[in-house]
């Protein structure tokens, strides 16, 4: 089981694809000793995670071929806290719509997840959203091919909604039909359907870093 370092618990950033350097640089400035993660003895030395950005599918077949896919769903299962952002964010879903038939699922969040949802109309846009946990006023969100959450358990909080860009494939999707959900918690796991990491705001990287004291 990992220790933290003193007052300063240590978070891997899982770096086998996406935005490796931009976490580990967030995750400093909020207070924790960030340290990439390829291998799972690297794994089994940290207090929490981080997994990045990237090509979900890519990075599917990346963590069984770095021997990394069940350790990491085994420390998942343990209750390690762990933070997924975009593709993160898909990979932590028990079940993606639009993915590929192989594609593995770390679980964790007992969420449904649609795959590339604003891909599909717009590539990127940004917005400012009110996120549930974060003081200081309104989070502004870069969204990047991103995924929406579609469905989400009775265990799941939800932090933060967008402005729908209207129905996919004919369904309004849950809640209210114009808002669409890109930010969840469930225990010590959370997800984003954007990218903090980019913006220079460690607000986000901070309560996850508070999650992982907590833990």
């Amino acid at each position: 089981m990992a220790r933290a370092s003193g007052a300063r618990p240590v978070v891997g950033v899982l770096a086998l694809q996406g935005a490796v350097r931009e976490h580990v640089a967030m995750l400093e400035r909020a207070g924790a000793r960030a340290v990439p993660v390829r291998r799972a003895a690297e794994l089994s030395e940290v207090d929490g995670l981080v997994l990045p950005g990237g090509e979900s599918t890519t990075m599917s077949r990346l963590l069984e071929s770095f021997a990394l896919l069940e350790p990491l769903r085994a420390r998942i299962g343990d209750g390690l806290p762990v933070f997924g952002s975009c593709a993160g964010m898909i990979l932590l879903a028990r079940q993606v719509l639009d993915g590929r038939p192989d594609q593995q699922q770390l679980g964790g969040l007992d969420v449904v997840v649609r795959r590339n949802a604003f891909g599909r109309q717009v590539d990127s846009f940004e917005v400012d959203l009110d996120f549930a946990g974060v003081a200081g006023g309104p989070v502004h969100a870069v969204f990047i091919r991103a995924p929406w959450v579609e469905k989400a358990g009775a265990g799941v909080e939800v932090l933060a909604t967008v402005a729908s860009p209207g129905p996919q494939d004919g369904d309004p999707g849950p809640g209210d039909a114009g808002t669409r959900i890109v930010a969840v918690r469930q225990g010590s796991v959370l997800a984003t359907a954007f990218h903090p990491e980019i913006t220079g705001d460690e607000r986000v990287h901070r309560l996850f870093v508070e999650l992982v004291r907590e833990a």
